[in-house]
C-alpha cells in the first residue's frame, strides 16, 4: 500500500532521537499490529496508519505535557492525513484511535482499530524489549534503579518518577489485564511472564 510507505517516510523524518519512543518503536508496534489485525479481521490501512502516527508528538516523560502526547499526536495526524488519500471518516477513525490509545488517558478505544493500536503499543512495553525500554527511559532521566529499603514495593505505593523498577508495579504488570483483543491478550501473557522472570532473578541478586 503506497500510502503506508509514504507515511513511513514522513514519520521517520519527524521522529525524535528517544530510544524508548523512536522510529524503531514505531516499527515494532507496526509489526505487532500486523499480527493482530489479521486475526481480528480489521482494516489494514486504518490500523497501520494509526500505528505510524501514534507518537508523532512525544513529549519527554519527565514533564506533565507527556500526558497529552496522544492528544497532540491525534491533532497532528489529522493535518498529515489530509495530504494523502484518506476520507474524512477515515481520518476521524485514525485520529480517535491515536487520541485514546495512551495508558495515561485511561480509556478503552471505541473502534476495533483503536483497540488494536492500543494492544500493539502496550505489547512493546512488555517482554525483553519492554525491560530494555524501561531502563533506557530511567537512564535518560537519571533515576536510580530501585528503592534500597523496599525495591519491589512490598510496603509502599510505587513511584516510577523516582525509581525505575517501580514502573513494573505502577504500570507494566497491569497491562496484561487491560488488553482488548484475544491475540493481544495471548501475546501479553507470554511477555508478562518474561517481566516476572526478570524480577524474580533481580530479587536473587539484590
Amino acid at each position: 500500500m503506497k500510502v503506508l510507505d509514504s507515511l513511513k517516510d514522513e514519520v521517520k523524518t519527524r521522529m525524535k532521537n528517544d530510544s524508548a519512543h523512536d522510529f524503531q518503536h514505531i516499527m515494532r508496534v507496526y509489526k505487532n499490529a500486523q499480527k493482530i489485525y489479521k486475526k481480528e479481521n480489521a482494516n489494514e490501512k486504518l490500523v497501520l496508519s494509526a500505528v505510524l502516527l501514534h507518537d508523532i508528538v512525544s513529549y519527554p516523560k519527565s514533564g506533565n505535557p507527556s500526558k497529552i502526547s496522544s492528544i497532540e499526536s491525534a491533532k497532528k495526524s489529522k493535518q498529515i492525513l489530509k495530504k494523502y488519500d484518506f476520507t474524512k471518516e477515515e481520518i476521524i477513525i485514525i485520529s480517535d484511535a491515536i487520541r485514546d490509545h495512551s495508558f495515561s488517558q485511561n480509556k478503552i478505544p471505541n473502534t476495533l482499530e483503536g483497540k488494536i493500536l492500543q494492544d500493539a503499543d502496550r505489547l512493546d512495553a512488555l517482554g525483553a524489549i519492554g525491560i530494555a525500554r524501561v531502563f533506557a527511559t530511567g537512564g535518560s532521566l537519571q533515576r536510580p534503579f530501585y528503592n534500597m529499603n523496599d525495591p519491589f514495593c512490598k510496603r509502599r505505593t510505587p513511584d516510577d518518577k523516582t525509581w525505575t523498577i517501580d514502573h513494573f508495579f505502577q504500570k507494566l504488570l497491569k497491562l496484561e489485564s487491560s488488553m482488548n483483543t484475544k491475540s493481544g491478550k495471548e501475546e501479553a501473557k507470554k511477555r508478562t511472564k518474561i517481566l516476572r522472570i526478570f524480577l524474580n532473578q533481580l530479587k536473587k541478586e539484590l
